[in-house]
């Protein structure tokens, strides 16, 4: 059995509303085991065998839309991909409050002449590094909340869909992954 994390977008932010209870629900019916929610923000963390990621986020994203209504985006990382992002930010050391270090996660890599469109916006204090399937974000004055270096931002530009999570949130899915 591997274990992955499953990050819904947009979830109990606005108007999107699902209940970790449901959430755990709709995961544990489609035959995934050891099914733990992280905060109210949709993060699951399950375990199964072996499965493209992105089979198992087209599985539980057909499953809210068909059982709840819910139509959200859904990105699925294993344990050993999330363990890589953490190793790999290159802002983690350097800032002691987890709040101004993020990582958008994104449903596929970009391709790179969208990642040579991406700009901090003028004025802006903030740095970004794209890897992969992730772009790490780093706010020094802790601007997150007031950027336009936006989650739609980065989806307009590189052309995917895009979920961020605070550092914190990132260490904790890691460690709920890793057993």
């Amino acid at each position: 059995m591997t274990r992955y994390a499953a990050l819904l977008r947009g979830v109990n932010v606005g108007t999107t509303r699902l209940a970790m209870a449901d959430l755990r629900r709709v995961v544990t019916d489609l035959g995934h085991d050891d099914v733990r929610t992280y905060l109210q923000s949709g993060n699951v963390v399950f375990s199964s065998p072996p499965t493209r990621d992105e089979v198992l986020a087209e599985g539980i994203a057909k499953r809210l839309a068909d059982e709840l209504g819910l139509r959200v985006p859904v990105l699925v990382r294993d344990a050993g991909e999330l363990a890589a992002v953490a190793d790999a930010s290159p802002y983690a050391g350097r800032q002691d409050d987890p709040t101004r270090v993020l990582v958008a996660f994104l449903y596929a890599a970009p391709k790179p002449a969208r990642v040579r469109d991406l700009a901090v916006p003028s004025g802006e204090e903030m740095e970004y590094a794209v890897a992969g399937r992730e772009v790490h974000l780093h706010y020094p004055a802790g601007n997150y909340g007031r950027t336009k270096f936006t989650t739609a931002y980065l989806e307009k530009t590189l052309g995917v869909v895009v979920t961020v999570r605070n550092w914190k949130s990132v260490l904790a899915l890691r460690d709920l992954t890793a057993g």
